[in-house]
């Protein structure tokens, strides 16, 4: 094999490892009994915090004092928001949300701002 073949194959296993590591250690560490209450309250939160870390990643580049105004992300994140209160249905929420914003920066929706 050439070394970078091999170089690549190391790598995929080291990653399919730890991966996998990552999968089997809750069971191993809690199998048989209750996870803290600690865990269970990181559980609980963690997936809102972390999209709200997204949202707030992908804002910081928005030109808020020049047209449009981030009136795009605005207007999608409403839009986005609304429509997750009202079907909460989390991939409907992710797909529409994404069309809906490619859809108004490609057509240049706002441009008479």
């Amino acid at each position: 094999m050439m070394p970078d073949t091999l170089q690549m194959l190391a790598t995929i296993t080291v990653i399919a490892l730890a991966t996998f590591a990552t999968r089997v250690l809750p069971f191993l560490c809690f199998g048989s009994r209750e996870p803290p209450a600690m865990l269970s309250t990181i559980e609980k939160n963690l997936p809102p915090m972390i999209l709200l870390l997204l949202v707030i990643y992908c804002l910081k580049d928005v030109q808020w004092f020049l047209a449009p105004y981030g009136i795009p992300e605005l207007f999608t994140i409403g839009i986005v928001a609304g429509l997750h209160l009202w079907k909460r249905n989390a991939m409907l929420s992710i797909f529409a949300g994404t069309g809906l914003y490619m859809a108004l920066v490609q057509f240049n929706v706002f441009s008479f701002l």
